[in-house]
């Protein structure tokens, strides 16, 4: 009983909470003319998270190369 608790307060805190601004704005912000872009915005943000990090590793990765560390067993 315990466990179906957990997970049924999960599900109601992503539905009832979480996911209140995504349906806004599907409902409100989809009528207008930018609702494209607006809507994206999470795509664009989680998108610039990843280029960061990726270029990080790339950094590192270039560094450990350079120093000779890279694939040592």
């Amino acid at each position: 009983m315990i466990a179906s608790s957990i997970f049924e307060w999960i599900g109601s805190l992503f539905t009832d909470i979480l996911f209140l601004p995504f349906n806004w704005v599907r409902t409100e912000i989809a009528s207008a003319d930018l609702g494209w872009w607006i809507s994206n915005i999470p795509n664009f943000g989680f998108l610039l998270i990843l280029i960061v990090l990726f270029a990080y590793w790339m950094k590192e990765s270039k560094k450990f190369v350079k120093d000779g560390t890279e694939d040592r067993a």
